[in-house]
């Protein structure tokens, strides 16, 4: 795998773990109070956008990180919602 492509995993891994306590916790207390509605909405606007850039180019590091991410972000979305 070239250096590029590793240097690509590493980030995505990085940058979508990092939502994963935020989005257990959501889960866990049911509590949204101090998340932005509107940061919340742009951002899984924005991640979405990024995974179907991924898709268009084929680039693996991109479609994964940005699935997960995808996935956990709308997660935190949709009980912000719910919960307010």
């Amino acid at each position: 795998m070239p250096a590029l492509e590793i240097l690509g995993f590493v980030a995505a891994v990085l940058t979508t773990l990092c939502w994963l306590p935020q989005a257990l916790r959501t889960l866990r207390t049911k509590d949204t109070k101090s998340l932005s509605l509107v940061t919340q909405s742009s951002l899984t606007l924005g991640v979405g956008l990024w995974l179907i850039y991924g898709i268009l180019l084929g680039n693996l590091p991109l479609i994964l990180a940005n699935a997960v991410t995808f996935v956990l972000v709308v997660l935190i979305l949709a009980m912000k919602l719910r919960y307010g």
